[in-house]
């Protein structure tokens, strides 16, 4: 007769907790936390609107304008477009910077600060009228007398 010897199971092993599942369960779901996280910022988090890239700058006609007391200034502008701005007319421009400047003091818009806040007014306008293919304004002319 022959006897075979089979190893003794740890003691341990049998009082060890059924919780070694949960334990597992758990890092599953961290994991998969995790990686949807990761999913969400790589391909849907919504991205911010970086600014616009200066295109062509086309120059307008100079204009003169009345203003108050029988003086008048003449204004030349050239407009800084977007890259995808499109045929853009000057026109809309000139209309706008005659609603800007008309009436007017002579000495209210030679001031520098002044001008500049009348030129950001004048962007803001034609940020309007030519709906973001605009990006800017600068003055070619700008004469009072």
């Amino acid at each position: 007769m022959s006897t075979t010897l089979t190893p003794n199971a740890p003691a341990d092993a049998a009082a060890a907790p059924a919780g070694g599942g949960r334990t597992k369960l758990i890092g599953i779901l961290v994991l998969v936390i995790a990686v949807g996280a990761a999913g969400w910022y790589f391909f849907l988090r919504p991205t911010p609107e970086s600014a616009p890239k200066p295109g062509e700058v086309v120059k307008v006609e100079p204009i003169q304008v009345n203003l108050a007391g029988g003086h008048y200034l003449r204004l030349g502008m050239a407009l800084q477009l977007t890259e995808t701005a499109h045929e853009v007319d000057g026109s809309k421009a000139l209309d706008a910077a005659i609603g800007v400047f008309s009436g007017m003091a002579v000495g209210e818009i030679n001031k520098p600060e002044a001008r500049e806040e009348l030129r950001k007014e004048l962007e803001k306008e034609l940020d309007h009228r030519y709906h973001g293919d605009v990006m800017a304004v600068y003055f070619t002319e700008f004469v009072t007398q």
